[in-house]
């Protein structure tokens, strides 16, 4: 059904043809059945915030299509973009599962389908369908982990260029581009969000990017940044 946005809509879970491995996406028949009947498709708008750092917890996001960034803000308004969510992702999960306020702010990126489901709904699927509780369990041990690595990649880096470096080297394992010799990266951030991602400016972004045009390390095309030169930026996010 062709609805605002740009987007076809995914009524139900059970017929979606873009069914993957995800947390809930390949459930077992009565399971996925159950979650079925609890959850909520919506369409949201490019700039659409679906919940913000400090609220308390409604439910969980399980992004189908689009984009969504997340991030922190601190008392001065400073802001750190902790990742952007791919379609498959469950976001607000800890937040529900502990019914501790939300850690973070999810605004989309692009045109998006979520399928919201109330957290007392989610609570007692969780209760009923053991599959699915301990896949929320692997989920949330995976966000641990993702977690240490950024803190690891923020607090340890020496330099702006290591780390913008290593997120690159992220950006190009997506996609079936980590196998290519010059990978591509589809830029959908600005300079000022990059910075953010990375805690620097984004003056200091711009100027990153043109040392590494000029030492042809990457190359840009509209919004595609061709990685002619992997090793060297493998290099950069080692040696810094």
């Amino acid at each position: 059904m062709l609805i605002p946005y740009g987007l076809d809509l995914i009524e139900s879970c059970l017929s979606c043809k873009l069914r993957a491995e995800h947390i809930f996406c390949d459930l077992p028949p009565a399971a996925l059945q159950s979650f079925e009947s609890i959850k909520y498709p919506t369409a949201y708008p490019k700039g659409a915030v679906l919940f913000v750092e400090g609220q308390s917890p409604r439910g969980i996001y399980v992004l189908c299509k689009g984009r969504v960034r997340l991030s922190i803000c601190a008392t001065d308004g400073k802001t750190l973009i902790l990742k952007i969510a791919e379609s498959g992702e469950v976001l607000g999960l800890s937040a529900t599962v502990c019914g501790k306020p939300c850690e973070l702010t999810a605004e989309t990126v692009a045109p998006s389908q979520v399928n919201f489901v109330k957290r007392e709904d989610f609570l007692r699927f969780l209760k009923e369908n053991g599959e699915a509780c301990l896949r929320v369990a692997e989920q949330l041990s995976v966000i641990y982990n993702s977690a240490c690595r950024e803190i690891r990649a923020l607090g340890l880096s020496h330099s702006a260029a290591e780390k913008l470096a290593k997120l690159l080297l992220d950006w190009s394992t997506k996609n079936g581009e980590s196998a290519k010799a010059e990978p591509r990266v589809k830029l959908a951030l600005t300079h000022e969000e990059i910075g953010q991602m990375i805690g620097t400016s984004r003056e200091t972004v711009t100027r990153l990017f043109a040392d590494f045009k000029r030492r042809k390390i990457v190359q840009a095309n509209g919004s595609t940044l061709l990685i002619r030169n992997k090793g060297a930026l493998q290099a950069l996010a080692l040696t810094q």
